[in-house]
């Protein structure tokens, strides 16, 4: 199996192995760097995004690693396989790892992505991924002076309404905004919109209301 060598991490030498938690050696260096960052970098997850963000900087594929992190996020959330196989702590580490670099290769991710979600396979983190894709976008909006919004749907926005959307969070925030969709059925209808730390607040929520191509069919 095919490894960047900044993910070689050490071996597991067992359940209590003081390795165990642990990426690879320079993402554990930057995992230990993460506090730097401020934004999205606190817990588990902040601080794997972080750590992959300072790599992806460093080779120059900050984009690219945002949009295999997006598809993989979208892959989670429409497959029940998938979900099972990230969340479950039934199946073996080697079966996830073996599971996730398949599906990354396939998807002809970029080197660094595959190798990144190769470690938290092996750390037992997989259960994390979806939060750390939230974390490392809200760190590369941060660097850009974006703002980030989670937006939750009963279905799928389609690209009309992504737009409208994204175009109503603007002009509440007073600049750009990355949307970062998600897809709730569970929902009975509508959006549940985040902004940083914060839910929508009124100002906000009435100019979402005006949005009728926005909310059109959702739900």
């Amino acid at each position: 199996m095919l490894r960047h060598p900044r993910f070689v991490g050490p071996p597991h030498t067992g359940e209590h192995s003081g390795y165990r938690d642990k990426p690879g050696i320079e993402l554990c260096q930057k995992y230990e760097e993460a506090s730097q960052l401020t934004v999205q970098s606190t817990g588990l997850a902040g601080r794997y995004a972080a750590a992959l963000f300072e790599l992806a900087d460093a080779d120059k594929a900050l984009d690219a690693v945002a949009d295999d992190l997006a598809v993989f996020g979208r892959m989670v959330e429409t497959s029940d396989d998938l979900r099972r196989l990230v969340r479950s702590p039934v199946i073996s580490r080697a079966e996830q790892e073996k599971a996730v670099l398949a599906i990354a290769e396939k998807a002809g991710m970029n080197k660094l992505t595959q190798n990144f979600v190769g470690v938290i396979a092996q750390n037992r983190r997989l259960f994390a991924l979806p939060n750390i894709i939230g974390a490392y976008h809200a760190i590369l909006a941060s660097r850009r002076g974006e703002t980030t919004a989670e937006v939750v749907s009963a279905k799928e926005l389609s690209d009309a309404q992504m737009g409208a959307l994204s175009d109503a969070l603007k002009q509440a925030v007073g600049n750009k905004v990355t949307v970062d969709a998600k897809v709730d059925p569970g929902l009975l209808g509508g959006l549940i919109v985040k902004v940083g730390s914060r839910m929508v607040d009124s100002s906000l929520r009435t100019k979402l209301q005006q949005l009728h191509l926005a909310m059109k069919g959702v739900g």
